[in-house]
């Protein structure tokens, strides 16, 4: 079975990210587009998932709960889990490593906690903006110790990428790359290659994405197409 996947995506809870982007919509606007498998991952925090994870469920969606979590280097990684429970626990862990500088809403926007119905239920009010207290390296070995996918996240743009901010790519075990643009020009470790809408606006929800091969529509089917390679793109 081919499968049409989209793992990066944000919602109100991002700094950067529209106010219009609740889960519930997100989860919604990607059924419309035809998204078989869908990730949240919103910037250094997971407290947008339990309703992102109702509304995958309502809509049919096989839902990935994540978050685009940025290193010391600031290069920002997909840090995806099977269970919400882990995502959670996952966010916990990455909030208490953010410095404890306050948001400054003004500037940088509102990081909104929302119900499945859009109804604001909190606002973060640590800055989800800074770079977590974690190596590039160290944070890819927690995400795959705690059996989570880790993958790069558009290692070719010229900000926050693996490339632009390290100089290459370490020889250290990955899930997956992100890439905005395929074929990549740049030397990718045998590593599968995923493209992802990093929407955050609702405009750019499945603006990208790319196809996989599984007889399962789930994180397991998802983590065995990444390994086996049998991710593939519209044309």
């Amino acid at each position: 079975m081919r499968w049409r996947i989209d793992l990066h995506n944000h919602s109100c809870l991002s700094p950067c990210g529209s106010n219009l982007m609740l889960p519930a919509v997100l989860a919604i606007e990607a059924m419309d587009a035809g998204i078989d498998i869908l990730a949240l991952t919103d910037h250094n925090s997971s407290r947008n998932l339990p309703a992102f994870a109702e509304a995958c469920e309502i809509a049919g969606i096989s839902g990935v709960f994540g978050l685009e979590v940025t290193t010391m280097e600031e290069v920002h990684v997909l840090a995806l889990f099977e269970h919400l429970h882990d995502a959670m626990e996952f966010g916990e862990f990455i909030e208490f490593l953010l410095p404890d500088i306050r948001n400054v809403r003004e500037l940088f926007g509102e990081q909104l906690i929302v119900d499945l119905a859009g109804e604001v239920v909190g606002e973060l009010e640590k800055s989800l903006y800074g770079a977590a207290d974690i190596s590039f390296e160290n944070l890819i070995e927690e995400v795959l110790a705690r059996d989570g996918l880790a993958i790069p996240a558009h290692i070719d743009r010229p900000s926050n990428g693996v490339l632009s901010n390290l100089g290459f790519l370490p020889e250290v075990r990955y899930s997956a790359l992100e890439a905005i643009r395929v074929p990549v020009m740049c030397e990718t470790l045998g590593n599968s290659i995923i493209q992802g809408s990093d929407a955050h606006v609702i405009e750019h929800i499945g603006r990208r994405f790319c196809f996989i091969e599984s007889e399962r529509r789930d994180f397991q089917g998802l983590k065995d197409a990444l390994v086996n390679h049998t991710v593939t793109f519209r044309t």
